[in-house]
């Protein structure tokens, strides 16, 4: 009898406990990428500041993708899908394309706002010189 007791008082804790977990787990996922995206606008400016070219960071919400391109020659220098990463991105405040100069400042300040299952979690902001904020 004091077995049944413990395996169902067992059953109760984890039964309440489940949703707090994966709850838990999608607000991890989304910050994971949103680091992710931090990271790779980061990674943006620093190669516009290295190759002494300006660089276009795309937002191309439909294909779930930021794409880094050089803006005065052809070539795509890093592609990051996020789409399989559970996370939505609103499109960013100054439009999809974000551009870096050689000195390492933006061209304009954005903020880029961050949607999981649980609604807006994230957001990141670009400053005019370049620098990257997650909050």
């Amino acid at each position: 009898m004091e077995l049944l007791f413990v395996v169902a008082l067992a059953g109760i804790m984890v039964a309440i406990a489940v949703p707090s977990y994966q709850a838990m787990m999608a607000r991890a996922k989304v910050r994971s990428a949103a680091a992710e995206i931090a990271s790779q606008i980061r990674m943006a400016r620093h190669l516009a500041m290295a190759r002494r070219e300006r660089l276009v960071v795309r937002f191309d919400l439909g294909e779930k993708s930021i794409t880094i391109r050089r803006v005065d020659a052809e070539g795509v220098l890093e592609v990051y899908r996020y789409g399989e990463k559970g996370v939505i991105l609103d499109e960013p405040t100054a439009g999809p394309d974000l551009l870096f100069h050689p000195s390492g400042r933006s061209a304009t300040a954005t903020t880029i706002m961050l949607h999981g299952t649980q609604g807006p979690l994230f957001k990141l902001t670009v400053s005019l010189t370049g620098r990257v904020v997650m909050s």
